[in-house]
């Protein structure tokens, strides 16, 4: 039952509202009683008591009647650009509902205390009630937003944190004195033995790596061809250590080139292919990239290393935690011992969460 289940109250309602549901029913009985019979004016204690009671009895029906109503609608229209749609329902449902269990409750009242129930003079009294079950759900639905409010900015800075941490963690792996040493070497020998042209197509490609991490900024996603761009900048710094030992099948449409992807994850995922397998002449490496039911497929062969390089083991676990904080779809890892294969999902507009 969701008003005991206060999981299902912090989901639906925003607040655990118990105490405002228990305290609210006490303030609206007698508001009620006042309104109809003025009980404790009229009667002693001991006599307005029950009539008080009767007042009690439709006040919880009303209130939770409303409230399974609210809750209703948050699951059927939850997102904030929806609020006008939902509030005109609410009103709706809460004249009809309030005149209904006030028909069907002056009935049952009217037969056991032998009185006639007369629409018509009540009809004049439901108005302050139908008002105040409508500031209620206000006072519902303000606190609901307060909340989601705290919850998107809260969600926005994590979000922002994990991007940062994503580029100092792109920023670490290329500023390594491996990495440095490895590239060095590697232009050295292609001035030695290539043309200006290459030894300057690779300064480009290794600049180009540079100034992509830069550029990103704080972005959540950015188009493929974005990222797809500063792979192959990688890449092509990668071959040239590596010649036809690393090998790339691409095999990405141009029709998917718009989507949207999380900044350098596909980058993350070649680099942790090219770092843990060994690439040689007698293994070489092959990465297949290619797209499948909307993801992104970056598969290859495992032919781990003998020896580990250091790692900050962000990685993996950091692309699922940036997919987390932006979008419902998320990343899909299988290893099973011959292939290692992650699918990133390759998003759309409307696949981000509000705050993206």
């Amino acid at each position: 039952m969701k008003l005991l289940n206060k999981e299902k109250r912090l989901q639906y309602i925003g607040f655990n509202d118990i105490w405002f549901v228990v305290i609210g029913i006490i303030i609206l009985s007698f508001v009620t009683d006042y309104l109809f019979t003025n009980s404790f004016a009229r009667y002693p204690f001991w006599k307005a008591i029950p009539h008080w009671s009767i007042s009690l009895f439709f006040s919880i029906a009303n209130w939770l009647v409303m409230r399974m109503y609210f809750i209703f609608l948050r699951k059927k229209l939850p997102n904030v650009e929806q609020v006008g749609k939902r509030a005109l329902i609410l009103f709706v449902t809460i004249v009809v509902s309030v005149t209904i269990i006030d028909a069907i409750g002056g009935l049952i009242v009217g037969y056991i205390l032998n009185e006639t129930y007369y629409f018509s003079e009540r009809i004049r009294i439901l108005l302050p009630i139908i008002i105040i079950s409508m500031m209620v759900m206000a006072i519902y639905e303000a606190i609901y937003f307060y909340v989601q409010l705290k919850k998107s900015i809260r969600e926005e800075e994590q979000a922002k944190q994990v991007v940062v941490l994503a580029q100092l963690d792109a920023l670490r792996n290329q500023a390594q004195p491996h990495f440095f040493f490895n590239s060095l070497n590697t232009l050295r020998d292609i001035i030695d033995q290539n043309s200006k042209d290459d030894a300057k197509q690779f300064v480009d490609k290794l600049s180009d790596v540079y100034r992509f991490i830069l550029d990103a900024g704080d972005a959540n996603v950015i188009p493929l061809r974005n990222e797809l761009k500063f792979a192959k900048a990688y890449i092509h710094i990668q071959k040239e250590r590596f010649a036809d030992n690393l090998k790339l099948n691409w095999q990405l449409p141009e029709t998917i080139l718009d989507r949207l992807i999380v900044p350098m994850s596909l980058q993350l995922l070649l680099e942790n292919a090219i770092k843990h397998n060994v690439i040689s002449r007698s293994k070489p490496l092959t990465i297949n990239v290619n797209v499948e039911n909307d993801y992104l497929i970056v598969k290859n062969k495992i032919q781990l290393k003998s020896t580990k390089l250091p790692s900050t083991k962000l990685g993996l676990i950091n692309i699922e935690k940036r997919h987390a904080l932006i979008s419902d779809k998320r990343p899909k890892i299988d290893n099973n011992g011959k292939q290692f294969t992650v699918a990133v999902p390759l998003l759309l507009s409307s696949d981000l969460n509000t705050y993206s």
